[in-house]
């Protein structure tokens, strides 16, 4: 699967990564997105996303609908042929460079020992390449920048980057596309939105457009932060997408306490993630699933995934509901409800949650679905994008959650005993990644034997472990 040039990984049980010459170079990202597009007009069954990368293709399944094979020998036609043509598009954006807006321009320049000026000169008198996105939704890595203004990220990361703001880290410069914490120097900042979920397409910015930054006057500045950030159609073509419409049936819920992290979430985000974009989703896909087929929901609809400490809800109208995945003590008006089981809540019933027993995350489904507003296809709710569920965040005291219409293909369930599933232990599978040859030989079974605590520096993102064994690096990687 390898040659001297490129080779085809596993990445877990349902990605492949195709990965070229370990550089960073126009021509081998050229190659990559013009792969990622054979693949991805291929339309293979499956396939959730296409992703390119600086130098590397990966391409996301679902295991249950394609293989493996299958996907790997269309990356090989793709390698191969790399017949696609990767069109040519210049971005130019406006920039309102130094003061306010570009803090760090003037340790840009006395670090470089040049003048201010010189500076932005040299920043926008180049053209840069959009070699991937990622970070956020819409932030686009791009290169290269002239040697001379080259500056290495911050010591101490900022908590708080406006959005908008253009930064320097290494030969690299970007855009950060909404307020967020970050390391790289700031050197000026735009009025362009360069991510809109609600435009098509959503990110001003595509792997392989050419990107030229214009100085703003002090006057030009002024008027362009006094208004509203400018929408900037990324295609002058393209047509505004209408925000999602939630149903009109009347039915909701109401919180009254929201629980330590109570968040919507469906089966996720998929199909932007070469622009950025989170695929969320829930934690526990098996309990998620189980929960919208007891009440008779289709497979992707919207649930509540509670974690540790579950909510309060009042629910305004009749509704059929399961509770899967964590104990978490729920009881319906004072009784207590048995998970994996369908259970009708009058109108007006109050959902509690007492002492968790066992698990984290719970997952309760009403029947009809939550029908919040779709963003970029997904009602899933990521918080550090803003994404989804309400207004992209976690659930608080007084909202009020919509639900979905019931339907014939989700007609109330006949109430059914239920009870616990066995949790099993916390044993994990582990398979080996794509880097695996960053580790040395024994680190596998290092890994395999040590136990290992979750600690506090944990979220949906991912678990940070500490153990006493230490896993190490193979000797060239050091």
């Amino acid at each position: 699967m390898t040659n001297s040039a490129s080779r085809i990984r596993e990445a877990g049980d349902s990605a492949l990564l195709l990965e070229l010459e370990g550089v960073i170079d126009a021509d081998v990202n050229t190659r990559v997105i013009a792969i990622a597009t054979v693949v991805r007009e291929a339309s293979i069954a499956g396939v959730r996303a296409v992703v390119p990368t600086y130098r590397s293709v990966a391409v996301f399944f679902d295991p249950l609908v394609t293989d493996a094979p299958l996907v790997a020998q269309v990356l090989r036609d793709a390698r191969h042929g790399e017949s696609a043509a990767v069109p040519s598009r210049t971005v130019e954006v406006p920039v309102a460079y130094g003061g306010e807006h570009g803090p760090d321009l003037e340790q840009v320049a006395a670090r470089a020992e040049i003048s201010v000026q010189d500076v932005i000169e040299r920043h926008a008198s180049t053209s840069y390449r959009v070699y991937m996105l990622g970070f956020l939704p819409g932030f686009a890595y791009m290169g290269t920048v002239d040697e001379s203004i080259a500056a290495p990220r911050r010591a101490t990361p900022r908590v708080r980057v406006p959005a908008g703001s253009v930064g320097i880290a290494g030969r690299q410069t970007g855009v950060y596309p909404r307020e967020s914490p970050g390391g790289w120097q700031l050197i000026g900042r735009t009025p362009v939105e360069v991510f809109d979920p609600a435009r098509v397409p959503a990110s001003l910015f595509a792997p392989g457009n050419e990107v030229r930054f214009v100085p703003l006057t002090a006057r030009e500045a002024a008027a362009g932060f006094d208004r509203p950030r400018v929408r900037l159609d990324a295609d002058p073509a393209s047509a505004r997408a209408a925000p999602g419409v939630t149903s009109s049936s009347g039915r909701q819920l109401t919180v009254i306490k929201p629980g330590l992290l109570t968040t919507i979430q469906d089966r996720g985000r998929w199909g932007h993630q070469a622009f950025g974009v989170s695929v969320s989703g829930p934690m526990d896909e098996t309990s998620y699933r189980l929960a919208n087929a007891i009440v008779g929901n289709p497979s992707g609809a919207a649930v509540l995934e509670a974690t540790v400490t579950g909510p309060e809800l009042r629910v305004e109208t009749e509704a059929i509901m399961a509770v899967t995945g964590a104990d978490l003590g729920i009881s319906l008006d004072g009784v207590p409800m048995a998970l994996n089981a369908a259970v009708l809540c009058a109108g007006g019933s109050v959902i509690r949650c007492g002492e968790r027993r066992n698990g984290a995350r719970a997952y309760l489904a009403f029947d009809g679905g939550i029908g919040t507003p779709p963003v970029l296809g997904s009602r899933a709710t990521h918080m550090v994008s803003e994404l989804g569920g309400i207004a992209g965040r976690a659930l608080k005291a007084g909202d009020v959650i919509p639900l979905q219409p019931r339907s014939p293909a989700s007609a109330r369930p006949k109430p059914r005993a239920g009870g616990p599933i066995a949790m099993g232990g916390a044993r994990l599978r582990v398979l080996l990644g794509p880097q695996d040859e960053f580790f040395a030989p024994a680190a596998v079974e290092t890994l395999q034997r040590t136990r290992f605590t979750i600690t506090a520096q944990s979220d949906r993102m991912g678990y940070r472990l500490a153990g006493r064994a230490r896993i190490e690096r193979a000797s060239q990687q050091e």
